[in-house]
């Protein structure tokens, strides 16, 4: 059995291939989708596919249409999806694909330091599992297949 992940949250660092990584070490049968990983891009596509918007609200609108709709097609394609909550960077993508997650019914793991355990306890609450690192989000990963 193979499976497909979506890893949601933020573009900003390498949490993506530390997972990635971890679950080839593992031998571990998933394939990852996710969000447009380079942000020039994920930022200027709705003008890549429509031209030149007249000021950065439509820019920002038609860019968000086509980054939502790449989201929404792989996440309702994905067995499981995987959200982290990092430290560094505002987290608004990161919740709104984890409660798309819930919303979809797919199973969730939230992944987010014990810091952010009050701001996200309800979020947490809805997910199938929350843990504290990539470490131990790979272990619930490997135990799917245990």
């Amino acid at each position: 059995m193979r499976l497909t992940v979506y890893l949601a949250g933020e573009i900003h660092t390498a949490w993506r291939e530390e997972i990635k990584e971890k679950a080839a070490e593992a031998h571990l049968p998933i394939d990852f989708v996710g969000p447009m990983e380079d942000h020039e891009r994920s930022d200027n596509i709705g003008e890549e596919i429509l031209g030149v918007q007249p000021s950065p609200i439509y820019k920002d609108a038609a860019a968000s249409n086509f980054n939502n709709l790449r989201t929404e097609i792989l996440m309702k394609k994905a067995d499981l999806v995987i959200a982290l909550f990092g430290s560094q960077y505002k987290q608004w993508n990161t919740a709104m694909d984890a409660s798309a997650a819930v919303a979809y019914g797919k199973p969730l793991i939230l992944i987010r330091q014990e810091a952010h355990h009050h701001a996200l306890k309800e979020l947490s609450r809805k997910a199938h599992a929350t843990v504290e690192t990539v470490d131990q989000a790979i272990q619930a990963l490997r135990y799917i297949f245990d």
